[in-house]
């Protein structure tokens, strides 16, 4: 069964299937040994390569739910001694879905299934997270209500939430979106400092009886009530070329060709729509230097369309500054002025005496 390229490096592990994209655009994929194409097709038994790096399909997907503790960081990179993956220690590849905090704490979802990962995280598909926060002070008559509604943080207004009080200084919340420190923010931004985060719950998923550092796999009822739950959301939009970023929408306009037009005039190739003695048309160009040198296009005599006030030699090089006075001595052939002096008279009349 053919598979698009971008699902099938995501149902690996590898990246999601924009960051897929991403690659295939900047042609660093590879499908048996030719590299790929954005909306290409492969079997199973097909090799792509990404960066180098050979794709492998599962051949079952785990589902893990792991109460982290504070101090552990949400990452893959190994480089980080605190990294999630390396805490838990499991066998096969697995990656995390979503964030928590490195300073808070609770239920943090990791699998093998690259498909399932944006149809959680993704706002638009409504899924629920909840979390039981501590505050540094007690909470005001009427901070429920503005958390609600909406804070203003990174340049974003959060979607409506739900928030129950619990004491004076502890509330839970439960969200759909999942933007950077949301909760925090959102809680600074009214004047509260958090003091403890815990996410409890993500959609049906909860923490219950499972301690501080210790993970489980899901049960049967958990993960059907779960994919059933994401079967008709969205991971990722359809790919077009606006799904990417900007300067890898269309690849190819970056890549010049020698023997592709550009649109654009050259030396030996004027342009359709040039006009006799312009400057585009090298034709009319190269007669006219051959005629009066190679320091102009335009004869000797012809106007330039714009005046300059300075005067000008045959090559069309102004001869210098201005005097003021206009040179009334005749002219020569090659267009000097002659050496002798210039006289009064007119034209067909005599000089009175």
């Amino acid at each position: 069964m053919e598979l698009r390229l971008n699902k099938f490096i995501s149902d690996s592990g590898y990246c999601s299937r924009r960051e897929a994209d991403r690659f295939i655009a900047m042609r660093n994929v590879t499908i048996n040994g030719k590299v790929a194409k954005i909306g290409s097709k492969v079997e199973r038994t097909d090799v792509v390569k990404v960066n180098g790096n050979l794709i492998e399909q599962p051949e079952s997907h785990v589902y893990l739910a792991l109460n982290k503790p504070i101090g552990v960081t949400c990452t893959t990179d190994k480089m980080d001694g605190t990294n999630v993956i390396d805490y838990i220690n499991y066998p096969i590849r697995i990656f995390h879905i979503g964030r928590l905090d490195k300073d808070s704490e609770g239920l943090l979802l990791l699998t093998n299934d690259g498909d399932i990962v944006n149809k959680i995280l993704r706002s638009k598909n409504n899924h629920e997270k909840e979390y039981e926060v501590t505050l540094d002070k007690p909470i005001g008559d009427d901070f429920v209500e503005k958390m609600e509604n909406g804070i203003p943080i990174l340049g974003v207004m959060t979607k409506k939430c739900k928030v129950v009080k619990e004491t004076a200084d502890r509330f839970t919340i439960t969200i759909t979106q999942g933007l950077n420190r949301q909760i925090r923010r959102m809680c600074e931004h009214l004047g509260y400092e958090v003091v403890k985060l815990k996410r409890v719950r993500i959609m049906n998923i909860t923490i219950k009886s499972l301690a501080v550092g210790q993970w489980r796999d899901l049960t049967d009822s958990e993960l059907e009530m779960l994919l059933g739950s994401v079967a008709n959301s969205k991971s990722e939009s359809s790919t077009t070329s606006n799904s990417l970023p900007k300067g890898l929408r269309n690849p190819a306009k970056k890549i010049w060709h020698p023997n592709k037009p550009t649109g654009r005039a050259t030396d030996n190739e004027p342009r359709a729509n040039a006009r006799p003695g312009s400057k585009t048309n090298s034709r009319t160009n190269s007669k006219l230097t051959s005629k009066y040198g190679a320091s102009t296009a335009n004869p000797p005599g012809k106007p330039t369309g714009r005046p300059t006030g300075k005067p000008t030699t045959t090559g069309g090089r102004p001869s210098g500054k201005p005097t003021g006075k206009p040179d009334s001595r005749p002219v020569t052939k090659s267009g000097k002025p002659s050496a002798s002096k210039p006289t009064n008279q007119r034209v067909g009349k005599s000089k009175p005496r």
